[in-house]
């Protein structure tokens, strides 16, 4: 993860510190996808998918081609789960990203246990996932170092 999180640090700094509307087109697609990946990781792993979406990550994870690029990477596991989150999100987006207070965001979990299985999922795979798109990142560097 740390051949990773070097990347990830070079595009945070690149866009400020802070991916927004007005910055996104620095990174290419293949750097967005790195991105993605690492949000993703950093989420799911502290919080889950209800996280990741809380967070504000929804839309940039799940209206995004950030599921193909996954496959297309080599990791169909990961896009097919990508996918049934993806399902799931869009038919509740509007219930799931409505601002929550510490309690109320808590009690997510209860209401929506669909996500523990996907995260557990994640989970039991993200090591072997990890070491996929480190191997994917070496094999096409060029496509992810910032020019």
């Amino acid at each position: 993860m740390d051949y990773l999180q070097q990347y990830i640090d070079a595009y945070m700094e690149r866009l400020g510190g802070e991916l927004t509307a007005d910055n996104m087109s620095v990174l290419t697609g293949e750097q967005h996808a790195l991105l993605s990946f690492m949000i993703v990781h950093d989420e799911v792993m502290d919080g889950g998918f209800i996280q990741l979406i809380q967070n504000g990550y929804g839309g940039y994870i799940f209206d995004n081609p950030f599921a193909k690029a996954m496959r297309l990477f080599g990791m169909k596991d990961f896009s097919k789960l990508l996918y049934k989150v993806k399902t799931f999100y869009d038919l509740h987006k509007e219930a799931l990203e409505q601002e929550r207070s510490d309690e109320e965001f808590m009690a997510m979990y209860e209401q929506y246990e669909v996500f523990d299985e996907w995260d557990d999922l994640y989970i039991t795979d993200e090591e072997e996932w990890c070491d996929i798109m480190s191997e994917y990142v070496r094999n096409n560097e060029d496509s992810f170092i910032l020019k």
